[in-house]
């Protein structure tokens, strides 16, 4: 056990790799283009959460009724999220394109990813297999998250506010939160279509990605 107070008070960071390891955002674009080849209903649901930045259990739990094709809008309702109050994601054409996909599968669940148990979602166990399939025992499912968190960061010029608020975190600061009360959806669908382009890039063999550049404004 640490000693002192300041190790006391910051995260175990060995834990945090161990139960969110991962993927460093520059190889996002070939690991899509293997997921892509893999087939069944559960690579679907991984590439959808990806590309919408979403936690597995909302990607799992989406239903058609959430989905609005016409604004490419997904609407989650707030009992199914972590912080009780919904969440709009602004659909890419990425995302958009899986859902294609998915159409196939659509069945009187209403789910868009249906599991094997009539009438029941995908299990977390699903996704994490795509994954042990891939030989990607060294990733999890909710790594990605902070994937797309570090690109936002490292390789675009968008707010930080903006980035948590795709990743559907509430704000700590009270003051901070008083002033923002809208969802910044116009500038999050900007920044999902960028993300859902670059998750279609792969960099050439030994070549490095580059980051996008950074928008005048955000």
């Amino acid at each position: 056990v640490p000693a002192d107070p300041i190790s006391r008070a910051l995260p175990d960071r060995g834990m945090s790799r161990y139960h969110y390891a991962a993927l460093p955002w520059q190889q996002v674009g070939s690991f899509m283009e293997a997921l892509a080849g893999e087939g069944g209903v559960a690579a679907l649901a991984l590439r959808f959460a990806i590309l919408t930045a979403a936690r597995s259990g909302e990607a799992r739990g989406a239903t058609w009724a959430e989905i609005d094709l016409g604004t490419a809008t997904w609407s989650i309702p707030g009992a199914r999220m972590k912080a009780n109050r919904e969440h709009r994601v602004p659909l890419s054409d990425a995302a958009l394109a899986v859902l294609r996909e998915a159409a196939a599968l659509r069945d009187a669940s209403g789910l868009v990813f249906p599991g094997a148990k009539p009438g029941r979602p995908l299990s977390d166990v699903g996704l994490s297999g795509v994954l042990r399939r891939m030989k990607r025992d060294d990733l999890t499912v909710h790594g990605f998250r902070s994937t797309f968190r570090d690109w936002c960061a490292e390789a675009t010029g968008y707010p930080r506010e903006l980035a948590e608020a795709a990743l559907a975190h509430v704000l700590t600061n009270k003051v901070e939160a008083a002033y923002q009360r809208g969802d910044l959806f116009e500038k999050r669908a900007r920044l999902m279509a960028e993300w859902g382009t670059f998750c279609g890039r792969v960099a050439p063999a030994g070549g490095d990605v580059v980051p996008l550049r950074k928008p005048e404004a955000a």
